[in-house]
């Protein structure tokens, strides 16, 4: 490290030395002592991604491939709502012929599939790449070129799955796809096959962001940030991505044994040779259940980055509130068997995942008191952010507590496989996830596009979703204690089901048109939208020390965090570090604990590799489906890109 030094002080040179870590000298100008606008000219020169359709595709800009991500997952949400509003139009009264019961599978198949593992995990993961480096102050995310790979893998398995839906081929044995039901004997032809497939290729996507994240906000910290002063949302985006880590290999591994049921001839899942079907579950649930927190527990962070900004404080309990969503991390790996509650357990089993699935309100429970007394403690100003916020209180309290009605064995064998469970799952999903995504689109739309969305239309939106989302939702719990089984394309009009699955469907094109109304607010405040400045809402955390958008490399000069909120501690100016290179892509990587500069890090130039590759694996995973010798076919065009994706180049990223 060459002429490092920080204002605050310390020595960041002396420090390599005496670790005996120095990196070689270069020549190459440094930021140190560079005046602002040449500074600037230099770091804009050098991070920013090439011109040109190749340069586009070539990019490994954390913020460009997070819009990207964004983008394709509202593309899917918008897919995913128009299977729901067919459904609910085709259940809407009794005896319907609209849909038929084949085409019926496969749109509540898609439906959960496209909600589940094309829209609700890449958008968290979304929002953390393009949030993460700036509110750890670093110039881009770890393993850039990885997380772009993971764009295009991720991209392309989507189309996999709506291209199989155009074609009739879509997958019809529900998003869980449990055996035997999609096994050889009871699911011919290629639907099931194309489920399997699709899941194994688009979880690549999420393990690959989930690596990035974690070292990013384990070694790129800027100095200062110790694990005391990291802000809640990344504490949020770490637990989630060692869930993540930890439980995706699981369904990885259910739908691998599966296909090789399929295709290969295998008999794991089979249990007249020797397979068992249960086997299936407990992989399935043991990532299924998990993956609600990896959607619940970002959308946390993101409710304590938006109360304390509008309540005018720092949020209440800053280190309970981190206990507590390690403590949901651990907790939602003990709570898989509840969804299997039916298949008969035995009793002392069941007991202690009943005890488990009430265990884990708990932490919730700190988290909700936390966000109260912090809004009790300071000034709310309600915003439209602030209102998603109240009705995520509001709704996923309701979802929390079916859940823990749910827990109870009795209960849950009385209302198992009813619409009283549809209407839980989205309430916790809804209301836990969707509704803090929304607030936050407002919270955070300023800073990616420079402009503000309409007040007026956000509070407008609020509503007719709140409304909406009631009066699809509530009234299902109804109709699931009177006996209504899920996954039913019609049902006979004698069971008196009809005027109030006319009121859901009503509630439902609301909530949809709800989403009409946002995507017009989006679109307006990107084109029309009032100029939003640096930090709109006085925000405290690092991401609004810079300006809206972002340029290429974030920070013109790595801030140095001496609070958690550090924005609110150096009102006039924040210290920095500098001594880093503006002709090279250099970041700042730090301890693990305390943050300190320990050494510079090359980070990985634009690349059309990552999408070379993604299309190698994705090619392969396509042709795995007709024959399993793909896998060897596919496996030379796999070796040639990655070949070519890491060979050096005698790039500034290969010198040291």
């Amino acid at each position: 490290m060459t002429g490092a030094d920080l204002t605050s002080g310390r020595d960041l040179r002396a420090e390599a030395q005496a670790k005996g870590d120095l990196a070689p000298e270069h020549d190459g100008p440094r930021d140190t002592g560079m005046e602002q606008a040449d500074l600037q000219r230099w770091l804009e020169r050098t991070w920013r991604t090439p011109p040109g359709i190749i340069g586009a595709l070539s990019s490994v800009d954390h913020k460009v491939i997070a819009r990207r991500y964004l983008i394709t997952a509202f593309v899917f949400l918008c897919l995913g709502g128009l299977n729901a509003v067919a459904m609910r139009v085709q259940l809407s009264g009794p005896q319907r012929g609209l849909i038929g019961p084949d085409l019926y599978n496969q749109l509540f198949t898609m439906h959960g599939v496209t909600m589940m593992f094309l829209f609700a995990v890449p958008i968290v993961q979304a929002t953390g790449i393009y949030l993460v480096p700036l509110m750890v102050g670093t110039r881009n995310i770890a393993f850039p070129r990885l997380n772009a790979f993971s764009y295009w893998v991720y991209l392309s398995g989507g189309l996999f799955a709506w291209v199989s839906f155009a074609l009739n081929m879509a997958p019809d044995v529900g998003w869980f796809a449990y055996v035997p039901l999609s096994g050889p004997e009871f699911a011919p032809g290629k639907r099931a096959d194309v489920w399997a497939q699709m899941i194994t290729y688009t979880e690549v996507s999420s393990l690959a962001v989930a690596v990035a994240t974690i070292v990013t906000i384990l070694k790129q910290r800027a100095p200062g940030m110790s694990l005391d002063k990291i802000p809640l949302y990344v504490w949020a985006m770490l637990v989630t991505s060692f869930v993540v880590v930890f439980a995706m290999p699981a369904v990885m591994i259910t739908s691998t044994f599966l296909i090789l049921d399929r295709l290969v001839g295998t008999h794991i899942f089979n249990p007249a040779e020797g397979g068992d079907a249960l086997l299936f579950q407990h992989l399935f649930w043991f990532f299924g259940h998990p993956e609600v927190y990896i959607i619940f527990l970002p959308a946390t962070g993101m409710v304590s980055s938006i109360i304390p900004a509008f309540a005018r404080r720092p949020v209440f309990g800053h280190l309970g509130m981190v206990l507590s969503l390690i403590a949901v991390g651990f907790l939602s790996f003990g709570l898989w068997v509840h969804h299997m509650f039916a298949t008969g357990l035995p009793k002392l089993g069941a007991s202690f995942f009943t005890a488990s699935s009430m265990m884990i309100a708990i932490p919730n429970g700190v988290q909700i008191f936390c966000w109260l007394a912090t809004m009790w403690d300071g000034r709310p100003v309600i915003r439209a952010p602030m209102l998603f916020v109240f009705g995520f209180f509001f709704i996923f309290v309701i979802g929390g507590l079916t859940g823990v009605m749910l827990a109870s064995v009795p209960l849950d064998l009385q209302v198992h496989d009813t619409y009283f469970v549809v209407a839980h799952f989205h309430y916790v999903l809804i209301g836990g996830s969707v509704f803090p995504l929304l607030g936050a689109a407002y919270f955070w739309f300023p800073k990616i596009t420079g402009r503000m969305m309409s007040e007026r239309l956000g509070r407008l939106h609020f509503w007719l979703a709140f409304i909406g989302f009631n009066a699809a939702f509530f009234p299902m719990h109804i109709v699931g204690l009177w006996g209504m089984p899920r996954r039913v394309y019609t049902y006979p009009a004698e069971l008196g089901w009809g005027n109030i699955n006319l009121f859901i469907t009503a509630g439902a094109v609301v909530f949809f048109l709800s989403f009409v109304l946002f995507t017009f607010n989006l679109v307006h405040g990107a084109l029309k939208g009032a100029a939003a400045g640096n930090n709109p809402w006085e925000a405290g955390t690092l991401e609004w020390a810079t300006p809206s958008p972002p340029p290429s490399y974030n920070f013109a000069r790595i801030p140095v965090v001496t609070n958690a909120e550090p924005l609110w501690a150096e009102r006039d100016a924040l210290p920095v570090a500098t001594g880093l290179r503006v002709d090279a892509r250099e970041l700042l990587v730090s301890t693990v604990a305390e943050a300190h500069p320990d050494i510079r890090e090359k980070s990985a130039t634009p690349s059309i590799w990552p999408l070379f590759a993604a299309f190698a694996v994705g090619g392969t995973f396509l042709y795995s489906i007709f024959t399993p010798w793909a896998i060897v076919w596919g496996a030379l065009p796999i070796a040639v890109t990655l070949i070519g994706w890491f060979w050096p180049k005698g790039d500034l990223e290969d010198e040291e």
